[in-house]
């Protein structure tokens, strides 16, 4: 398929290299261009010595005139940056690495799940059903597993009918072609990455990709509650079979006498779930629509909900100290993930909030002060979140690591701590993966 074809593979993050490595196995005449200097690439002289070309230091402008058959963009590669417009206007094509897996890739069933909140425990939910029913399910995307790794790992460009549910980020659906899952949804629309977008609007209207190649035979899982995403399904139809999910109203998927029900039959007790917060009901009846689609049985449906414990860094319980539970939302990176977190629970929370300035609204978060008993706000943001945060019991400290032991002198018997830094990491660490194990880490040695 793609033998001889030329093509330029932009940024070496996780993504990038399981590009190249399917690439590699198509035979295609592959030139890698990564910002970092080659003595910083690791796999610098095994790519050479493999006949790829390097071209590393930058983005010269010489590299961007020459002809490739298509281009591979990390998708953390902002898709207004000069060179990529350059590509464009020249009818070159870029794709991120999911669209190249699904065009090397046989027939699969693609499960596809966007939004702003939840979609890591939405897909981790979904897998999980599908594996339990004894499916051949595969997890990949902005979950943290290039689909092009899985294409190649499990035979998918030999083997088909496999199950594929694919975390999508809005920076992976800009630039999709040809990726047309069977089932869709985009789980809400809050503000976020107002540091990449140029607009809200066009934030917002790049998730509604999700479901631009759908057709009347596939499924779109509409999340009624969500009045924004209402007016932008309006602005861009859906091609598709519609099934709504609602933990407010009457929809296919609703709560009633505290329990999930689906089309009128009943999937699982609240008192059954493990994980707290309405927004994890919500999760689940996405995962219920979604596994229901594929055939899966409502009973099988069950068994997996009951016995699922939550992802790591999402709320995630760490341990209890001195009567003081402390919770790990590193995950949090926007502010309604911290508005989520903080509901989810019964009494007041001491918040630990902070990191990388994304310039993003706290008006939400603020709303919340009465659910918060102090507020802890550490790294890069820490004077703004003071600020605007407008709480009365507001404490400032430099980093993540003061703020817990801040939180462990004042915290009480009943008490939770909760990590929800309503922001990026990259202040401070290398993703919230990091620094939620370094919360967890200090958390366990206190």
């Amino acid at each position: 398929m793609f033998k001889g074809k030329k093509v330029l593979v932009l940024g070496l993050a996780k993504s990038g290299k399981a590009a190249v490595e399917l690439l590699k196995f198509m035979h295609a005449d592959i030139t890698i261009n990564e910002s970092k200097k080659k003595e910083d690439i690791p796999e610098y002289d095994k790519y050479v010595s493999e006949g790829i070309e390097m071209v590393c230091g930058g983005q010269p402008d010489e590299l961007f005139e020459r002809d490739f058959d298509f281009v591979v963009k990390n998708p953390g590669i902002n898709y207004h940056a000069p060179f990529i417009l350059r590509l464009k206007e020249r009818g070159i094509p870029v794709y991120t690495e999911i669209e190249l897996g699904y065009k090397v890739a046989k027939k699969q069933h693609y499960i596809a799940v966007t939004g702003t909140n939840g979609k890591t425990t939405t897909v981790t939910l979904i897998y999980e059903i599908l594996k339990a029913a004894g499916r051949k399910a595969h997890i990949c995307g902005n979950y943290g597993i290039p689909y092009c790794e899985v294409v190649l790992n499990e035979h998918l460009y030999e083997e088909e009918g496999h199950d594929v549910v694919v975390e999508m980020s809005n920076f992976q659906l800009i630039d999709i072609e040809e990726f047309k899952p069977e089932v869709a949804t985009v789980l809400n629309l809050t503000p976020d990455h107002l540091d990449y977008m140029d607009s809200l609007d066009e934030y917002y209207a790049s998730k509604m990709r999700i479901y631009m190649n759908q057709d009347e035979n596939d499924l779109f899982i509409n999340n009624s509650d969500d009045e924004t995403l209402q007016s932008y399904l309006a602005q861009y139809p859906v091609p598709s079979h519609i099934e709504t999910f609602s933990v407010k109203s009457l929809a296919d998927v609703e709560l009633k006498d505290n329990a999930i029900y689906y089309k009128g039959q009943k999937v699982i007790s609240r008192d059954e779930i493990k994980i707290v917060g309405l927004h994890n009901v919500a999760n689940m009846m996405v995962a219920i629509a979604a596994c229901r689609a594929v055939g899966v049985s409502l009973e099988s449906i069950h068994d997996t909900l009951a016995a699922f414990k939550g992802v790591e860094h999402r709320i995630e319980f760490v341990r209890e100290l001195d009567g003081v539970r402390y919770y790990n939302d590193s995950k949090g990176t926007n502010t309604d993930a911290a508005v989520i977190a903080i509901k989810a629970f019964e009494k007041p929370v001491i918040l630990l909030m902070g990191g990388h300035e994304k310039n993003l609204d706290l008006k939400d978060v603020r709303e919340q002060n009465p659910l918060i008993k102090t507020l802890i706000c550490f790294g890069e943001t820490k004077e703004r979140f003071s600020k605007d945060m407008q709480h009365p019991h507001t404490i400032v400290v430099d980093h993540m690591k003061d703020a817990i032991f801040k939180a462990k002198e004042i915290a009480e018997e009943g008490d939770v701590v909760l990590l929800s830094p309503s922001t990026s990491s990259f202040d401070e660490f290398h993703s919230y993966v990091e620094r939620g194990n370094v919360f967890k880490d200090i958390v366990n040695k206190l």
